[in-house]
């Protein structure tokens, strides 16, 4: 039976593209990592993103692997396309030892040189048992690696307490700052409750003031009516008499 998919539309080939330019990226940042020293923050840096990346690659190939199954339960790939597949998955496996020898190598450089130096001590000692430099180097090792870890511990605790600090320093300039908000916000609480005090006092005058001056005005208006009536009485009176 011929595939569902077209080549460029296929799913499984697109995740196999996706894991091949995987494992180019893990062995160009392995070759960086070569140039750079052990104990320095960007092998270590380096080393963090290849295991990542290794964890992504090795769960590529399993998903590969399941869709291979689940292609052919559902009868979308042929039994040879299957086994094709699958032997592009071996390859990819092998690329992943490939990986891992690679990573381990710079890791624990010391073991690979064990042979060449001091040759096949473990096996030398065949009839009596398996004594010699590997276990005790490999001792050292773990040591020196432990050793690393944990000073790469104690640094990061420093840089985290350095952190630390200036986070408190920052939240302490903070606070004074809230602080001294709080006191001027209170302080022209303060001047505008005595000018709403001032305002009030403002209003009662003028209000009195408008009383006294419509007094005044009405008092002047009585003035000039009875001037008025004098006159028209006196002249009443001087007609009265001619």
């Amino acid at each position: 039976m011929a595939l569902i998919y077209l080549d460029d539309n296929d799913p499984w080939i697109t995740e196999y593209d996706v894991c091949e330019k995987l494992y180019d990226d893990i062995m160009e940042q392995l070759n960086q990592r070569q140039s750079k020293p052990k104990a320095s923050l960007a092998f270590a840096s380096l080393s963090a993103n290849v295991r990542i990346q290794m964890n992504q690659y090795s769960d590529h190939i399993l998903q590969l692997k399941k869709k291979i199954a689940e292609a052919l339960k559902l009868r979308l790939i042929t039994v040879d396309e299957a086994e094709r597949r699958t032997r592009q998955i071996e390859q990819l496996q092998s690329n992943y030892v490939k990986i891992k020898r690679f990573y381990d190598l710079k890791m624990n450089p010391t073991g690979s040189e064990r042979p060449s130096l001091f040759g096949n001590s473990s096996t030398a000692f065949a009839d009596g048992g398996t004594v010699g430099w590997d276990d005790q180097n490999d001792q050292s090792d773990n040591n020196v690696s432990i050793a690393d870890i944990k000073s790469q511990n104690q640094a990061a605790l420093l840089e985290q307490e350095r952190g630390l600090d200036e986070l408190y320093k920052v939240i302490t300039r903070q606070k004074t700052i809230a602080q001294t908000i709080n006191t001027e916000v209170d302080h022209q609480n303060e001047i505008i409750d005595d000018l709403a005090e001032h305002m009030e006092q403002t209003d009662e005058r003028l209000i009195d003031g408008t009383r006294q001056i419509r007094f005044i005005d009405r008092k002047d208006r009585t003035c000039g009516y009875w001037v008025v009536i004098i006159l028209l009485f006196i002249s009443i009176i001087c007609v009265a008499v001619v």
